[in-house]
């Protein structure tokens, strides 16, 4: 535990839904300063991909994000399930909602959304070899346009701030990173 942790005097929740939990904490601070109300949202784990087909083309999703209230593009990636490892959820979330499968992949890093008010972590993985095996299966509250694009165009629309959601953006950097694209 680091000098700087904070230590829970009591904690309780206000709300448990399935998409959305809020906990409450009376937490210490060390250096005695009591903080009567500091909110924690606790959300499950998430896994990331940036996938490239069998012939290097980057696997882009598009959809509608109602908490921004607009479309976004981004990097497949879901839920990590209760019993799953990051690199199954991975590996479900292509397959559900792109149809693709891949020869190789590999954790690139791992990325806490929002430290300050989520405890929860999102593991990124690069996936290689994606060939198409099958059509899209998504949830009810899914609707997903899959789009290819080059390296090239990928790097334009990241460098153009086209990739609004945070995550998946810090994610291609990464990914960009890995494959030696950018420096």
């Amino acid at each position: 535990m680091s000098k700087l942790t904070w230590r829970v005097l009591e904690s309780s929740y206000l709300v448990r839904a399935p998409w959305a939990v809020l906990r409450k904490d009376v937490c210490e601070m060390p250096n005695g300063h009591v903080v009567p109300e500091y909110y924690v949202l606790e959300y499950p784990n998430w896994a990331n991909i940036v996938a490239l087909t069998n012939d290097n083309q980057f696997i882009l999703v598009k959809q509608y994000r109602h908490g921004a209230g607009k479309d976004f593009l981004e990097i497949p990636g879901g839920v990590i399930d209760e019993g799953e490892t990051a690199l199954e959820a991975a590996q479900r979330e292509m397959l559900e909602e792109t149809g693709y499968e891949f020869e190789s992949l590999e954790e690139i890093c791992e990325l806490y959304p929002n430290p300050a008010t989520s405890n929860n972590i999102t593991t990124t993985f690069l996936a290689r070899g994606g060939v198409k095996k099958r059509e899209q299966s998504l949830d009810s509250q899914e609707e997903i346009e899959v789009l290819l694009a080059s390296a090239d165009e990928v790097k334009e629309i990241l460098f153009s701030n086209g990739f609004g959601q945070s995550l998946h953006a810090s994610a291609l950097f990464y990914a960009l990173k890995h494959l030696g694209l950018i420096s």
